[in-house]
């Protein structure tokens, strides 16, 4: 229970990190397909036999290259057809957790028999959005996920609606938390994170224990590019230094590694996506430890990343041409500035910095290449800091870069809001002409 004490802003922040940060198997973007089938085969009795799908443009460049955890496959067939198989309903982001060995045959099975079929809806108003009818004989059942990865908004079978979501008496129920963080400030959220008991906000502790576990699987250098496999190997051979900044590089790119390359572990997300999770939490472990830094320290850093980063990420559209492992990052020079001396203006400089820096990387799906992304972006937030703490950063005389950190950030959001839409759809066509 929340200590009567906290605000009630504090509560809503609080309330926001509950459910933008959740534990993820996979990539969201298939999972989001993997748990509509799910939901939908639920309907049914007996084992599903087919399975049609639809999805937006934005779902299907994000689920085209990425390994689905437990098979070895990459893309939305597999994931739409474990889903169907072997998915929990009841699960969420993880719905594919307890997919058995019998399930994931099944599904390959199923692929080879040509009984998944995928398609481009069109046109379609939803940037996120599934539609999974899954057959069995002449039965069927079908669920709608639109608006977020695990928002079910219509369950029908044979043509009877089971369950439809009433947006207009769910607007405000859905998009509370959202709302809340487009409307604070970095101000307000450090002032948060300062002052709330430590006991409230425990929990974040599990985005660590989560994401360091993947990197620890990373590091085995089996999964995806191995980047940061690679690079520890380059320390070793003495082309690298492995200090504080290359350990920022290397656990986070290798937990990035094992999401996209398919480990059967989960990421503890943040606004829908692994990788932003990862990428908000590995480099403030990392500097919690080279500091010594006890459980509750490192909470209050974790809790600046993270809810910097949805709070920049709440300005944003949920998919878009722009690489959110950058603004999940910039959330990481919030807390690892924190760490260091806990000045706003360190942090705010941090930022500024990093929006000047990567602000331009495109999203093109998610791939094992996520893993360069992440790890560029964990680079350009240490570097950002170490700015800072020598109070230097990009000035609002720069770019799109404002003399207000809140400016600034507002700039770049509204390049992807805006003009970074050309950009892409122009990608999606692109990564459609190469899949035909």
């Amino acid at each position: 229970m929340l200590n009567p004490e906290c605000s009630p802003l504090w509560k809503k922040f609080i309330r926001a990190v509950q459910e933008e940060v959740k534990p993820a198997l996979g990539c969201t973007e298939p999972v989001s397909l993997a748990l509509a089938s799910a939901v939908a085969a639920a309907q049914l009795d007996g084992e599903v036999e087919r399975i049609e799908a639809w999805v937006s443009p934005n779902l299907m460049k994000n689920g085209m290259g990425v390994t689905v955890p437990g098979t070895g496959m990459v893309g939305l067939p597999v994931a739409a057809a474990l889903g169907a198989l072997g998915g929990d309903p009841a699960a969420g982001l993880e719905v594919l957790k307890q997919a058995s060995p019998e399930a994931i045959a099944q599904a390959k099975h199923m692929l080879a028999e040509g009984k998944v079929c995928i398609r481009v809806q069109e046109p379609c108003d939803e940037l996120l959005y599934s539609r999974a009818k899954v057959w069995r004989g002449e039965r069927w059942a079908s669920t709608t996920i639109a608006g977020g990865h695990t928002r079910v908004v219509a369950i029908e079978k044979q043509g009877e609606t089971l369950f439809s979501r009433d947006d207009a008496a769910n607007t405000q129920e859905d998009n509370d938390p959202l709302a809340v963080m487009a409307q604070t400030s970095l101000a307000d959220i450090l002032n948060f994170i300062e002052h709330v008991p430590f006991e409230e906000i425990r929990f974040i502790l599990d985005a660590a224990k989560l994401n360091d576990a993947l990197s620890r699987e990373g590091l085995l250098g089996k999964w995806g590019l191995h980047i940061g496999a690679t690079l520890e190997k380059q320390c070793e051979r003495g082309l690298m230094t492995y200090d504080l900044s290359s350990e920022i590089v290397i656990r986070t790119a290798a937990a990035s590694d094992a999401r996209m390359g398919g480990a059967s572990l989960p990421a503890m997300s943040n606004s829908g996506s692994g990788n932003q999770g990862i990428a908000a939490t590995m480099p403030v472990v990392v500097v919690a430890e080279h500091f010594h830094a006890g459980d509750e320290r490192l909470a209050r850093a974790l809790m600046l990343s993270h809810l910097s980063a949805i709070y920049i990420h709440a300005q944003l559209p949920r998919l878009s041409a722009l690489c959110a492992a950058t603004t999940a990052s910039m959330g990481a020079a919030a807390g690892m500035s924190w760490l260091v001396d806990g000045h706003y203006d360190t942090l705010a400089k941090a930022i500024s910095s990093m929006i000047g820096d990567v602000s331009g990387i495109i999203c093109d799906g998610a791939s094992n290449s996520c893993a360069m992304k992440v790890s560029t972006s964990a680079s350009s937030a240490w570097k950002a800091v170490l700015m800072a703490l020598d109070n230097t950063a990009v000035t609002g005389d720069e770019g799109i870069v404002a003399h207000d950190v809140e400016d600034s950030v507002s700039n770049l959001c509204a390049l992807a809001c805006n003009a970074m839409q050309q950009t892409d759809r122009q990608i999606i066509d692109i990564m459609a002409k190469k899949a035909s």
